[in-house]
C-alpha cells in the first residue's frame, strides 16, 4: 500500500490529494443537488434569437464530452504546479461553484431541445447526453465555468510549456461552442459561467479561502 501511495505521490503531490477530492466533489454537490431540488418547480423556458438561429450540430457532442478530459488533466497539472497555486485554484473553484449553485436555485431555467433521430454513434451519444442531463439549471453553465478555470489556471503555471496554454484556449473555445451547438445551453449561459468563475477568483482574494484549503495539506502533516 505504501509503495502505491509513493508512486501516486510522484504524479500527484500529497498536498494536492485532498484538494483534488474536494474539486471532484463540488460538481455533484453544486450542480446535481440544485437540479434535484428544482425538478418539480414551475420553471420558465428561455431562449434567444441567436440560439434559435443556431443549427444543431451533433458532431460537437464530442467536444462537449472532451471537456471532462480537459478538467481532469487541468486539475492535476494545476494542483501539482505549486502548493500556492493548488490552494488558490481550489478555493476559487469552490467559491465559484457555490455561487453558481445559488444562482441555479434563485434563477432556474429550462430550454426546449430538438428531437434527434438516432442514425449513428454521434446522434446516439447526443441522445444519451440528453437522457443523462435534463435541460434545467442552465445559468450559469458549469461546463463553461470549469473549462474557463482550466484556461485561466494555465496562464499562471510555472513549469508548463506555452503550447499548453494555447491548447487550453482552443479546447475551452470548442467547449463554449459545443454547449450551444448541441443545444445544452443558450449563449448567455456561457457568459454567466465565465463571470461566475471570475467572481470566484475575486472573492478568494478578499476572503482568502485558500488559507483554509491549505490546512488540507497532507504533506505538511507528514513532516510534523
Amino acid at each position: 500500500m505504501k509503495s502505491f501511495l509513493d508512486r501516486l505521490s510522484y504524479f500527484i503531490p500529497r498536498y494536492a490529494w485532498l484538494p483534488l477530492l474536494l474539486l471532484a466533489a463540488m460538481n455533484p454537490i453544486c450542480y446535481q443537488i440544485p437540479k434535484l431540488i428544482i425538478r418539480n418547480w414551475d420553471i420558465p423556458f428561455v431562449s434567444t434569437a441567436l440560439d434559435d438561429a443556431l443549427p444543431l450540430v451533433p458532431f460537437f457532442i464530442y467536444f462537449y464530452w472532451l471537456s471532462y478530459a480537459q478538467w481532469i488533466v487541468s486539475y492535476v497539472v494545476t494542483t501539482r504546479d505549486s502548493r500556492e497555486l493548488c490552494f488558490r485554484f481550489t478555493a476559487s473553484v469552490v467559491l465559484a461553484k457555490l455561487i453558481g449553485a445559488s444562482i441555479l436555485l434563485l434563477y432556474p431555467t429550462i430550454m426546449v431541445r430538438p428531437i434527434v433521430r438516432v442514425t449513428d454513434f454521434t446522434t446516439w451519444l447526443l441522445n444519451f447526453t440528453y437522457s443523462c442531463d435534463a435541460p434545467t439549471t442552465l445559468f450559469p453553465s458549469f461546463h463553461c465555468l470549469a473549462s474557463w478555470f482550466c484556461f485561466r489556471s494555465s496562464i499562471g503555471l510555472k513549469r508548463t510549456p506555452r503550447w499548453y496554454i494555447w491548447a487550453q484556449a482552443v479546447v475551452t473555445l470548442l467547449v463554449f461552442a459545443s454547449v450551444v451547438l448541441v443545444k445544452q445551453h443558450i449563449w448567455p449561459d456561457i457568459i454567466g459561467g465565465v463571470a461566475v468563475a471570475e467572481l470566484g477568483i475575486l472573492l478568494n482574494r478578499v476572503l482568502h479561502l485558500d488559507r483554509l484549503i491549505a490546512k488540507l495539506d497532507l504533506s505538511a502533516r507528514s513532516r510534523v
